[in-house]
């Protein structure tokens, strides 16, 4: 299983950038779906998260909230984050997480993408 990001890249203060992460290899199903971020010294931090249910049942970090979307397209394996009105402490860089069922009945297991950056200048 691989988790692919794109999107990410160099913006002003107030603008927006959409991230997309999309998982292939032998998948059954994925249950939650979630971004992450880690700026230069700090910790990874969760910035929102998506469950399997459907695009009722999903939670921010209040540092996003209102300004970050998250969505997912299950037909494609795949989760978007929208993110507008972007600040400078929003620059780090962004992880998409996916828990997912592969064929063969293994326990469902932690993915993670490459990271994409996300500069935000002021």
């Amino acid at each position: 299983v691989q988790l692919v990001e794109s999107g990410g890249g160099l913006v002003q203060a107030g603008g927006s950038l959409r991230l997309s992460c999309v998982a292939s290899g032998s998948i059954f199903s994925i249950n939650a779906m979630g971004w992450f971020r880690q700026a230069p010294g700090k910790q990874r931090e969760l910035v929102a998260i998506i469950a399997s249910s459907g695009t009722t049942n999903y939670a921010y970090s209040d540092s996003v909230k209102g300004r970050f979307a998250i969505y997912r397209d299950n037909a494609k394996n795949t989760v978007h984050l929208q993110m507008n009105r972007l600040k400078p402490e929003d620059t780090a860089v962004y992880y998409c997480k996916m828990v997912i069922r592969r064929y063969g009945g293994f326990p469902p297991g932690d993915y993670w993408g490459q990271g994409t950056q996300v500069t935000v200048s002021s």
